[in-house]
């Protein structure tokens, strides 16, 4: 069911493109999963230092559920060569996925339009050629220390990414994902970014069940949706409505755990890590209880991008 009976001349050719006739208000169960089988895998975004995703990662075992993905959003080239190392290493360690912020990005640059009110608005893209030059080196240094999934803030760059992997110019493994500081929340945005080279999508974070479910319909890339979110990007909590966000968008990772944080960029404390901690269990406590045969990727997950099975009709 879709939002309103109007307009359908425009919802009709809209759906002639491959997108649905609007959002999705009775947000119908997705049918997909991730190529393992599996419904959902958590996310632990802004883990800026290494000492912080060791913790994580060493707790969260301890304690008995499963990170799946660590994601550094400071900027890879705010870290040495020997700290990327060890990133590398602990998700060799635990079975989790690493993804790495490509760093050079507007917030970065000597540019002084990004630090207006109106200049804010382009977000983390980046501003004249030589910033993708650096960034297409950003990654280069990433992947020659085992790297194997970036984080991107610009279309421009995606689409760099995307064509220097096919032409064997990056590993065929490369991960790209595609960060909710683009500013993309709608279905065309969506599959415009899996046409560009997307492995998964991470819209902005303050989409509806149905208009998160309109973009399921969309693509067949995995999404990245929040649970949670630090103060300065809104402060909200969602977990009541994770199960939802799994049985609605699967193949999904769901990002948790950053509500501990006053913002982005920042390196969490202990007592932040021990939020994170406690914010994560509880969504997976929540998904056990609300959605038992929802299931969860095991460590050692697959990057493979095509998500399994078949998509229910817009």
């Amino acid at each position: 069911m879709i939002t309103t009976a109007f307009y359908e001349e425009t919802r009709a050719q809209l759906a002639r493109l491959g997108l649905p006739a609007g959002d999705l208000l009775d947000a119908p169960d997705s049918g997909r999963t991730f190529p393992d089988g599996c419904h959902f895998r958590i996310e632990v975004p802004t883990v800026n230092s290494v000492q912080a995703a060791a913790t994580l990662l060493a707790e969260s075992r301890r304690r008995g559920f499963t990170i799946n993905r660590i994601t550094e959003t400071r900027g890879m080239y705010r870290h040495t060569a020997r700290e990327i190392g060890e990133y590398v290493a602990l998700g060799k360690d635990f079975g989790a996925e690493i993804l790495m912020s490509v760093g050079p990005r507007a917030g970065y640059d000597i540019g002084a339009g990004v630090q207006t009110p109106e200049g804010s608005r382009i977000s983390y893209r980046l501003r004249g050629q030589e910033q993708i030059v650096r960034a297409v080196e950003d990654v280069k240094r990433g992947v020659d220390l085992g790297v194997r999934g970036f984080v991107v803030y610009d279309e421009g760059l995606l689409w760099a990414l995307g064509r220097l992997r096919t032409a064997g110019y990056l590993p065929a493994d490369l991960h790209l994902k595609v960060s909710a500081h683009c500013g993309q929340g709608n279905p065309a945005a969506a599959q415009m970014l899996e046409m560009l080279g997307a492995d998964s999508f991470n819209p902005v974070r303050d989409l509806t069940l149905p208009m998160i479910s309109a973009l399921r319909q969309s693509v067949r890339i995995p999404l990245d949706c929040h649970v949670d979110n630090p103060k300065k990007s809104g402060g909200f909590i969602r977990t009541y409505e994770a199960p939802d966000f799994v049985r609605a968008a699967a193949p999904l990772h769901l990002k948790t755990g950053n509500s501990a944080l006053e913002g982005h960029g920042v390196n969490p404390g202990p007592q932040q890590v021990d939020d994170i901690l406690r914010q994560v269990e509880i969504v997976v406590e929540f998904l056990a209880r609300h959605y038992p045969t929802a299931r969860q990727s095991p460590p050692g997950l697959s990057r493979s991008p095509v998500a399994a099975g078949t998509p229910t009709e817009a």
